[in-house]
């Protein structure tokens, strides 16, 4: 089979295609035939050595969409049947998706039923799950209450405001270019906020008590600002970090959280995207009653090297997908 392989940290060159054995079969694994991937920052951290834990050479992706090849015996799935995986260490300690297949733990696989394009659904699985933990697990948004996403323009981002505006919540989401202001109305945000460096005052100028909860993709450089905009009782998640920093220094509790404030943290796994909840999300898309933006499609492994390097200028607004044409 083909696949991308990073040999070693360090520049769009070191992803080289390469052929590999096909991955055999084993018990508690599941082996997909790849038919579409999404193209993460996390792989991006992979490749610029901003990874822990991780061993080269691998074949990087934490995600991918296709149909079951191999399936272990007792596990429900049957060969040909379309599934998504993602997450659970995928490219990470074990091969990943960027390849023609792979073979992921049984845990990590999702049965899906639809009829959608592939590179539609190759967009989705960990974009949508790392929304929708942040959205239930990291923030327990309900319907009526106002959201602050920071980093709008995100592809997790645009995936939270999505998902928030259909659970029914009002939306304010930043972004540093004024020029993406008017994409982000666009893709449904009802407040589209300049991300000046005070987001905190331009939201208390909406909602002058503060909105009630607050997503942070960018990191800890903003987080502090972030906690600003949010309601006393109101909860700040922080979910991810496009600034590539994670870490809070010389961190004092009752310094850093304002009066009343509730700090969340949401990192998770396959598990926190329930079958029922994924398969009511791609009837939702399949209907259009519910739209995730993919700013490019890539065709071939081939395409990766550029698809990375997009990523890595910050040329895209949404998501980044690779197809296996046939």
């Amino acid at each position: 089979m083909r696949a991308v392989r990073l040999s070693e940290p360090g520049p769009v060159e070191n992803l080289r295609v390469v052929s590999l054995p096909v991955p055999g079969e084993r018990d508690g694994w599941v082996r997909i035939r790849v038919e579409a991937f999404g193209v993460n920052r996390s792989e991006l951290k992979l490749r610029l050595g901003m990874s822990e834990g991780v061993s080269f050479p691998r074949v990087p992706g934490i995600e991918a969409a296709g149909v079951v090849d191999a399936a272990p015996e007792g596990s429900g799935l049957v060969v040909g049947e379309k599934v998504v995986a993602m997450m659970g260490d995928m490219g990470r300690t074990y091969d990943g998706g960027y390849a023609e297949y792979t073979s992921v733990p049984l845990s990590q696989v999702i049965p899906v039923e639809t009829d959608l394009p592939w590179e539609v659904l190759g967009a989705l699985p960990e974009m949508v799950q790392t929304a929708y933990g942040s959205l239930t697990v990291g923030l327990d948004l309900q319907p009526g209450q106002t959201l602050l996403i920071r980093g709008g323009t995100s592809s997790v981002g645009l995936a939270a405001a999505a998902l928030a505006r259909w659970r029914g919540a009002t939306v304010l989401a930043t972004t540093r270019r004024k020029d993406r202001l008017a994409a982000l109305a666009e893709h449904g945000v009802d407040h589209p906020v300049l991300d000046d460096g005070d987001v905190a005052r331009a939201v208390r100028e909406l909602y002058p008590d503060g909105v009630d909860a607050a997503l942070d993709l960018v990191g800890t450089p903003t987080l502090p600002d972030t906690l600003r905009a949010v309601r006393v009782h109101g909860t700040a998640c922080f979910g991810g970090s496009l600034s590539n920093q994670w870490t809070v220094r010389d961190f004092s509790p009752n310094e850093y959280l304002p009066r009343g404030v509730r700090l969340a943290g949401y990192f998770g796994d396959a598990a926190d995207l329930p079958r029922a909840a994924f398969q009511e999300i791609l009837d939702a898309v399949a209907a259009g009653d519910l739209a995730f933006p993919v700013d490019r499609v890539y065709h071939g492994l081939d395409q990766v090297r550029q698809a990375h390097d997009d990523m890595e200028r910050n040329r895209a607004t949404g998501k980044l997908v690779v197809r296996l044409d046939a």
